[in-house]
């Protein structure tokens, strides 16, 4: 009888498992050193090796000859083990073996001493399925088993396991397979099978997989049922995927708004028997990829997908806000939500894809945000972009908590530059593969046309100087003085009026248990605002500032900070100016008022 790829490929020893090395090197270490434990617990999604590194960690405790901490796989325990002769190890699936009854047979035969390994393994999967009494009954066991007695757990729902149970195990989380090693292992897998798999299908199948390498090998069994030359296009008629190229299509009607072309699109798709279920799954994982180009700084090695695909997805991601992919995945994952439960698929589908072109149909809140944030991008782009002036750091704020601020430098004189107002690409530009027929309004600024008849004047004649005037003797310059605000070249005000709320200060905060538990504690509901390259924290308890003044614990706390944002800042208290109003002296702010008026104050 044939046998399926996922098991005649199951690993033999530690060393074949992938993408599990922080389990597999501690397994192997225990086994070196004969420091084997009593009851193992493996936790982690489907697909990830729970099972396979059980059977293999059995094999090894009892090897014969153990080879580096894994199993020799040619003694007669492995083989007897392999082949199921030896009844030592006993696997049992608590889905199926779930009653007390069930436990009280293992307490019983754990008191004897194995028939020839020297361990006796009982690996029990699906743990979570057992009831509360069967649990209840196997603590004492687990907690003290005999010397020749080992359990292994293994769970996809650890958190429905009691803490008595957990207390009593050692445990091993089973991370989701990355792609690439999922990819390495089927090309091998391909080639010992003598079939030809390119790069792109295999990333293609690791990406279908989501982390599972079982799923991956029942994938590419599929893919060889089709075809001995695995590509793209086999793997998409194995897995019933809508090629990107209808994605890319698709989302192109989005952006220009093309009712009539995206229900084309559908309809095609829908005679060539594509799920429509699947196809709004896929949907929503594009607009995710163009979510993470706009927001993340390196989404390269996040996204799984070709290079080529990349390229067109860095494309249609200039034609979008943030806003607009996350309003987009919402109305489709509601139409997902919705699909299977009265409204066929297709109808759903069309319906979410008619208000992402027509906005003006959704009247759901989510709708009008993005309608309006389009509307406000428009309203920019018709108007020149004038740069914005960043508020200059104080002295007062920087010295606060120890900081430097920084020198200030004469301005450059530069002739002005006229730019051009920024706008996007015309849509009518966008690659065939990303936009469809039908183009949107262009957007251009309108430009006002010197008259034919009018010759232009040059600068020394727009203004002739006379010829016999006297130069007249210049006025003694006054000097300024500047208000209490701007002391030393530095506007405090317009730091504190320009601050706005920092939402990330919560992750902050919570990072800082990193450092120190007391620390996070002492910012405990506090505040920060971000004003230009300041951020300023309002915070009320005392110990918080002296941490601040702390060189060492300052430059720990902006180093989170940067771990968080990506971005540098400098660190001031923060003092809103009307609470430094209250609190100044009437008197400073009369001499205050005197000198935003020019009249010079002496001070007695």
């Amino acid at each position: 009888m044939y046998r399926v790829l996922y098991r005649k490929w199951r690993p033999k020893t530690f060393d074949d498992v992938s993408g599990q090395e922080h389990i597999t090197t501690t397994l192997k270490n225990e086994i070196r050193e004969n420091r084997l434990n009593h009851a193992y617990l493996f936790t982690g999604s489907r697909g990830t090796g729970k099972t396979t590194c059980a059977k293999i960690l059995a094999k090894a405790a009892n090897c014969l000859q153990p080879r580096n901490g894994n199993p020799c796989g040619e003694c007669e325990i492995c083989a007897g083990i392999e082949n199921g002769s030896i009844l030592d190890v006993v696997e049992m699936d608590a889905a199926s073996n779930r009653k007390i009854e069930n436990i009280r047979d293992i307490i019983d035969e754990v008191q004897f001493k194995p028939n020839r390994a020297k361990y006796r393994v009982y690996i029990v999967d699906e743990v979570h399925m057992l009831t509360s009494e069967a649990f209840n009954a196997l603590l004492k066991t687990l907690e003290e088993p005999p010397e020749h007695v080992i359990f292994i757990l293994a769970t996809t729902e650890v958190h429905k396991l009691p803490q008595t149970i957990l207390s009593r195990c050692q445990r091993f989380d089973f991370r989701r397979i990355p792609p690439q090693a999922i990819a390495d292992r089927i090309r091998y897998v391909a080639s010992q099978e003598q079939v030809t798999l390119s790069d792109s299908a295999a990333m293609l199948i690791a990406g279908v997989a989501d982390g599972a390498l079982r799923d991956a090998l029942s994938l590419l069994d599929r893919c060889i049922a089709i075809s001995g030359e695995v590509d793209d296009a086999v793997v998409r008629q194995a897995a019933g995927l809508a090629d990107k190229k209808y994605l890319y299509e698709l989302s192109a009607c989005v952006i220009n708004k093309n009712t009539a072309k995206a229900m084309d699109v559908i309809d095609r798709l829908y005679v060539e028997s594509k799920d429509m279920a699947r196809l709004c799954d896929e949907l929503i994982a594009h607009f995710r990829a163009l979510m993470l180009i706009k927001s993340v700084r390196d989404p390269r090695g996040i996204l799984v997908m070709s290079d080529g695909e990349f390229e067109q997805a860095q494309a249609q991601s200039d034609y979008l806000s943030l806003a607009d992919t996350v309003y987009f995945m919402d109305v489709l994952s509601r139409a997902y939500q919705r699909m299977g439960h009265g409204t066929g698929d297709r109808i759903e589908l069309e319906m979410a894809l008619v208000k992402l072109t027509a906005p003006e149909l959704d009247v759901t809140n989510e709708a009008f945000a993005a309608r309006l944030t389009a509307l406000e991008r428009a309203v920019k782009r018709g108007i020149p972009a004038q740069e914005k002036s960043e508020p200059p750091a104080t002295e007062q704020s920087a010295e606060a908590f120890g900081e430097k601020a920084p020198e200030e430098k004469a301005p450059e004189s530069k002739a002005p530059e006229s730019k051009a107002p920024e706008s996007k690409v015309p849509e009518s530009k966008v690659p065939e593969s990303k936009v469809p027929e039908s183009k949107a309004p262009e957007n251009k600024t309108t430009e006002e046309k010197v008259p034919e008849n009018i010759a232009p004047v040059k600068a020394e004649e727009s203004a002739p100087l006379p010829q016999k005037a006297e130069p007249k003797p210049a006025a003694p310059v006054q000097p300024r003085v500047q208000p209490a605000s701007q002391q030393g070249g530095v506007d405090t005000d317009a730091l504190y009026r320009n601050a706005k709320p920092f939402p990330q200060w919560v992750e902050v905060v919570d990072g800082m248990k990193g450092i120190s538990k007391s620390i996070s504690a002492a910012f405990v509901g506090s505040a920060a605002y971000e004003s230009g390259n300041y951020l300023l924290i309002d915070v009320q308890n005392s110990m918080a500032f002296d941490l601040l003044r702390h060189s060492t614990r300052r430059q720990e706390i902006r180093d989170i900070i940067q771990e968080v944002t990506g971005k540098k800042y400098n660190l001031g208290p923060y003092r809103p100016p009307q609470k430094q109003a209250e609190q100044a002296d009437p008197m400073d702010r009369f001499k205050a008022a005197l000198r935003d008026s020019g009249i010079t104050v002496e001070e007695s």
